[in-house]
């Protein structure tokens, strides 16, 4: 005998509730809320309601993911423009600095200039610099004296003293030989002209002093090499516009270049005609530790460049200048400006207060021997 098998007889029995649609609605043509019994429209709004619910606490995980997300996303990037604010702040304390060496200097102008109280100013300058401000002011100081005394042979001890903030000789001499193991005096007996010759040696109490070494450099080869290397002229430059961020130290000088060079791509300004990178140099390696050297390094132009919180600017002053033409590898950097020290010193000019500066004019990873093309300033009177 066959059997039919009734499919919705089976279904019926398995879920009763299907069994008040089959006789009384359709999910298919009909509202099984008009439709069913009052059994299966129970059963459909307590699902419908189940349903809601979680409906509902979806979308608010959701929204409270999305305002959790909204929230660190404000934060870090608050923190990262308090943190170009506060960089802001000490370059425009750094250059203040620079510039009114020969004045007091004290605590709370400068907190004036960064618009910080002289407590917060404190702190934020050492976490920044790692130099305390009053250490700073102070080394800066002595290490001007020390490039008047090289190169102005015409200044007096006491006029150079004033020129770099000290009230009396008593106190430059004193400060001066704590930091280099040498009077002022003697200082410029010993290194009198003989600027790309100096030489560090560690003094007794742990200090830097300066001696002269007469073959630490090979004058008759660094006048040779660079001969071979460079092509000099002696150029009136324009005022020039600096978009920099500081770099303070050796470590870190390939990431500051790499953030300057990533910060200018998307405005476009390497491919406008007359614009560089650039490198300016506050501190000279042969009196400055190599970890406190302080370099701008950044976009150079001779047009105004629009300011934004990631980079800082100001303006290199028209002036005559040296110029050395290089083509070199990064490795050769310090013995093309000692050479260009030595040829300046040789032909009679003297340094100007303005600070040397580098401009480049290629990616050294693309040229073919891995070369710098890049002209060396040495600023003079």
């Amino acid at each position: 005998m066959k059997i039919h098998t009734n499919h919705k007889a089976i279904n019926c029995m398995a879920e009763p509730w299907k069994c008040d649609l089959l006789r009384n609605g359709s999910f298919v043509n009909d509202n099984p809320f008009t439709t069913a019994s009052p059994v299966c429209r129970k059963l459909l709004q307590r699902k419908n309601k189940y349903i809601q619910v979680h409906l509902f606490r979806f979308k608010w995980i959701a929204f409270i993911l999305f305002i959790f997300l909204a929230l660190h996303n404000s934060r870090k990037n608050t923190s990262a423009n308090m943190q170009e604010e506060y960089i802001r702040r000490i370059n425009n304390v750094l250059t203040y600095i620079d510039g009114n060496l020969d004045s007091e200097l004290s605590l709370q102008a400068i907190a004036d200039i960064a618009f910080y109280s002289p407590f917060h100013l404190h702190r934020l300058f050492k976490a920044i610099t790692n130099e305390t401000l009053n250490a700073y002011i102070t080394r800066k100081r002595v290490e001007r004296a020390a490039i008047f005394l090289v190169h102005n042979k015409e200044l007096g001890i006491t006029e150079i003293g004033r020129k770099t903030g000290f009230k009396n000789d008593s106190t430059f001499s004193r400060t001066f030989k704590k930091i280099y193991n040498q009077s002022p005096t003697e200082f410029r007996k010993t290194n009198l002209n003989n600027f790309s010759k100096i030489g560090k040696a560690d003094s007794k109490n742990g200090k830097e002093s300066f001696i002269t070494q007469e073959y630490v450099c090979n004058i008759n080869h660094l006048k040779n090499w660079i001969k071979m290397n460079a092509n000099i002229e002696i150029k009136e430059t324009p005022k020039m516009h600096l978009a920099y961020i500081t770099q303070i130290g050796v470590d870190g000088i390939e990431n500051a270049f790499q953030k300057i060079i990533r910060w200018a791509i998307p405005r476009q300004l390497l491919s406008r005609e007359g614009v560089y990178v650039s490198r300016v140099f506050h501190d000279s390696f042969k009196l400055t530790d190599a970890d406190k050297v302080r370099m701008s390094i950044g976009i150079l132009s001779n047009e105004a460049i629009a300011a934004d919180a990631e980079v800082s600017l100001t303006e290199l002053e028209k002036g005559k200048n040296i110029i050395g033409h290089f083509e070199i590898e990064p490795a050769a950097f310090e013995t093309a400006w000692n050479s260009l020290f030595i040829w300046m010193n040789e032909h009679g000019y003297k340094k100007d207060d303005r600070y040397p500066f580098e401009i480049y004019h290629n990616d050294f990873h693309e040229h073919p021997e891995k070369k710098c093309i890049v002209d060396l300033c040495i600023p003079i009177v």
